[in-house]
């Protein structure tokens, strides 16, 4: 079992004209090899735990994606290439975050070396798992 962690400090959006700095972490197990783990407020009293697939991430820093509990969308520099991508969280009450692309993306790449795309459930035992569900 392999990890990958990424600590960076993010924006939180509390109002349009209120934005408050937050550090926070992505974190990678090849246990679970379709999900990531985003924890924001990691030094706060009460960090807060999302869990959402890698796939979601990978489209969201790029195009508007994802529905419900969390929506992820890129933000253009001048050049039209994202600088940055916004996370919402929260289906009553949302929380919106600004989060730089170059290092997530450097990190999401790192965890497709530890388990390629497509390649996330080739060590799985679906025969252990079928008698499980019997």
């Amino acid at each position: 079992m392999k990890k990958c962690h990424l600590a960076l400090q993010i924006t939180h959006w509390v109002f349009s004209e209120l934005d408050v700095p937050l550090d926070c972490e992505f974190s990678y197990n090849t246990h679970d090899p379709l999900a990531i783990t985003l924890v924001f407020d990691t030094d706060g009293e009460r960090p807060v735990r999302w869990i959402f697939s890698r796939e979601l991430l990978a489209e969201g820093m790029t195009a508007r994606a994802g529905e419900g509990d969390v929506v992820l969308w890129p933000m253009l520099d001048q050049d039209g290439e994202p600088s940055a991508f916004c996370v919402q969280v929260g289906s009553t009450r949302t929380a919106v975050f600004e989060i730089p692309a170059e290092p997530v993306a450097n990190w999401l790449a790192r965890t497709y070396d530890m388990v390629p795309q497509g390649a996330e459930l080739d060590g799985v035992d679906w025969d252990e798992l079928v008698q499980l569900a019997e």
